[in-house]
């Protein structure tokens, strides 16, 4: 198997202020071809750390990446770092300046040519990959056997370059053999517990089928990775042994194929061809933002309303002022209330309801921050459930609870 190193560039990444998205992208599609990502550095914009930190990368691996660091300013060294690991000198590339040019004139900047003119520097010995959604072009190199390649840090004009330029030249460079791999995603049981229900299955596994377990709320994810020269043949495989797994936990799994939650819903809804609709408090419209990542989602989803006051709730939901008084904002009671008349108010077939405390403070109504209640209605059934995460900080809190909202609306369908 081919092995890769990926590096990151910028002392923005170090700092926490950018989250470094594309080391996460570049391995996933690596995978998809079967290159194993062996490392992944974050290093500083500095010209001693990048070329420390290639010549341990060329030691490691058969591909090298490194994104960030080619920007237009003095203060990017990073192709001065690359003239002096290569031992080579930086000239004005044509092709990529006659590029800059027509990128800058479709863009109306062309005025900022003369200030982009070093993006048209490249190592005399590289190959270059133009950049179609920016001025940072790629450069390929060679050294050793391995191949290095340079990439801008826009995460947007990183996934073209390697899923169009650098994942075509790989396949045809190096003999790769093919990684497929499927989730099976189970809900209800333990993973302790789940792990010792399948254990002569796993055990039986063919050596080249790796099995992994990933928990993910109350869902365990099931991941099977084969590896192998025939694509066709590892699914084959992989849909065999999946097919002998059923049958041992066929009431815990919801999904075969389908890795993201909110695309196992869609699947479901379409399929049984239902809709739905949000009515959100704490969740803050991350209920929403999941169901509608999701291309398609406007033929099951209706619509969702944040209503974050208490008022709102009576005002839209028809939430009885007299529930909340008696038993408060964040309790069983108003979140079903809130399922009811969202149901009502958009005409679907299923709705679903939140209610809690998010934090930092306590709720109004003195509820500890994690509190949560949320209310799934289908049909006229509803199932209301509480929750309590008081280690999690507002957002992860939001995205958890959402999570798993969207999961027991899957693990409630498939039951029925």
């Amino acid at each position: 198997m081919k092995t890769a190193v990926l590096i990151t560039i910028g002392d923005e990444i170090l700092s926490g202020n950018t989250v470094d998205t594309n080391s996460n992208f570049i391995a996933t599609q690596f995978k998809e071809i079967g290159i194993k990502v062996l490392r992944i550095f974050t290093i500083p914009d500095e010209e001693k750390a990048i070329v420390a930190t290639l010549t341990k990368a060329f030691e490691m691996a058969d591909v090298v990446v490194t994104t960030g660091g080619l920007g237009p300013t003095k203060d990017d060294i990073t192709k001065k770092a690359y003239a002096k690991f290569f031992g080579d000198e930086l000239v004005l590339s044509e092709k990529v300046y006659d590029h800059l040019r027509t990128y800058l004139e479709k863009q109306k900047r062309l005025w900022l040519l003369e200030h982009n003119r070093d993006q048209a520097l490249v190592l005399s010995k590289s190959e270059v990959f133009l950049n179609y959604f920016g001025t940072a072009p790629c450069m390929v190199l060679e050294k050793n056997s391995t191949f290095c390649f340079s990439l801008p840090g826009v995460p947007y004009e990183v996934k073209p370059l390697v899923k169009d330029q650098i994942i075509p030249f790989l396949q045809e460079k190096l003999s790769l053999s093919h990684i497929v791999t499927r989730i099976v995603s189970v809900v209800d049981v333990p993973e302790s517990v789940l792990s010792e229900t399948i254990e002569d299955w796993e055990l039986a596994l063919p050596k080249h089928i790796r099995l992994s377990y990933l928990p993910i709320g109350n869902r365990v994810k099931l991941r099977l990775t084969a590896s192998g020269s025939s694509r066709e043949i590892l699914e084959q495989e992989l849909e065999t042994e999946i097919q002998k797994l059923i049958p041992i936990i066929s009431e815990n799994i919801i999904a075969t194929h389908e890795d993201r939650i909110e695309k196992i819903l869609a699947e479901l809804l379409m399929e049984r061809k239902l809709t739905l609709s949000v009515a959100e408090s704490c969740t803050g419209g991350e209920l929403a933002h999941l169901i509608t990542s999701v291309a398609g989602s406007s033929h099951y989803f209706l619509g969702g309303i944040v209503t974050y006051a208490s008022e709102k709730k009576v005002e839209i939901l028809n939430v009885d002022s007299e529930t909340i008084e008696t038993f408060t904002v964040v309790s069983e009671q108003v979140a079903s209330e809130m399922a009811k008349g969202c149901q009502e108010l958009f005409k679907t077939d299923i709705s679903v309801a939140t209610t809690g405390v998010a934090g930092p403070e306590k709720g109004e109504d003195g509820k500890d921050v994690g509190t949560v209640f949320y209310t799934i209605r289908i049909g006229n059934e509803e199932t209301t459930s509480k929750l309590f995460l008081p280690h999690l900080e507002r957002i992860d809190f939001m995205n958890f609870v959402s999570q798993k909202v969207l999961q027991d609306i899957v693990s409630l369908m498939v039951k029925k």
